[in-house]
């Protein structure tokens, strides 16, 4: 199986009222002005979208909420998936009932299963639906590598059509690339890997970044592709001390520290995440600043 999910992809955010409840309503206004600034697909509820600090009810209205702000031409993928196999299923159900695209398949956390294990819940996973999968290696926040024999083994499964790699290991990145069945998709799960990804054969980001520069990385993209390698090398450098700047605390604190001085109404993280400290808010704003900023507000009445 193969699924246009895109080359730029965006890790949304979930908008919170001061609260701290659900802000559909900006959900759906951010999700229509990244697609206006250049993210061709949406994950909503991953690890941007806080989906550890979310019941499963509050997933199911972002999913909704998402896909019906943006419509049949742009694909969703649910962050689906944690250490209980058996949630995850249902929830993956649930997600093709609400017309989602895709489905997020993310190394689980803490339970620090052994490869085989690894295989067998995300095969659990694939073959209760239908839908296209995405694997999602991020050893930074599972605490477990996904090993490039494990995610090969699991390209075999014809619903899993790629995977989002967070490892940072350029090695290991290029191996699965290098042997990957026909059809099987590697995008960058870092935004400052993602023109060493392309290099290396990989398809597109999945990216935090693109809440603010999605044009730019969009370009960036395009002109790796192109044969412009002195082009995208000069984007790169123009975009990483904004994205460095994006992940000086956990991400999404500086996120949606960002969005909100942007003027859009994305409000706090949950808890066990804090707002931005100080020193996190100077520098975010001087990077806010010094750079060009792709997505647009919406008017406020």
């Amino acid at each position: 199986m193969t699924v246009p999910f895109g080359r730029l992809v965006t890790a949304m955010i979930t908008p919170m009222k001061a609260d701290g409840e659900l802000d559909l309503e900006s959900a759906g206004e951010l999700a229509r002005a990244l697609v206006a600034s250049g993210t061709e697909a949406i994950v909503a509820t991953g690890s941007t979208g806080e989906a550890p600090a979310l019941s499963d009810q509050e997933k199911l209205q972002v999913w909704a909420t998402v896909k019906e702000a943006v419509g049949h031409g742009v694909p969703v993928i649910a962050g689906a998936t944690d250490n209980n196999t058996r949630k995850s299923i249902e929830l993956a159900k649930e997600a093709s009932r609400l017309g989602l695209n895709g489905l997020l398949l993310t190394v689980p956390a803490y339970s620090k299963p052994p490869q085989a294990g690894l295989v067998a819940h995300f095969t659990a996973i694939a073959e209760a639906t239908r839908l296209p999968c995405m694997l999602y290696n991020i050893p930074g926040r599972s605490a477990l590598n996904m090993l490039p024999e494990t995610t090969l083994t699991l390209a075999q499964l014809p619903n899993v059509v790629g995977v989002k790699e967070a490892s940072a290991d350029l090695a290991q990145i290029s191996a699965i690339i290098e042997r990957a069945p026909a059809g099987f998709t590697v995008w960058s799960g870092n935004d400052s890997d993602t023109l060493a990804v392309l290099r290396a054969g990989g398809y597109g980001v999945v990216s935090v970044a693109s809440h603010l520069v999605g044009r730019q990385i969009a370009r960036l993209i395009a002109e790796e592709l192109a044969g412009h390698p002195d082009r995208a090398d000069a984007i790169d450098r123009e975009l990483s001390p904004l994205v460095d700047a994006l992940f000086c605390e956990s991400n999404p604190i500086p996120l949606k520290f960002a969005l909100n001085e942007l003027g859009f109404r994305v409000g706090p993280p949950r808890l066990p995440l804090l707002p931005a400290s100080e020193s996190a808010m100077r520098l975010i704003r001087a990077q806010l600043a010094k750079s060009t900023i792709d997505v647009k507000a919406p008017a406020k009445a």
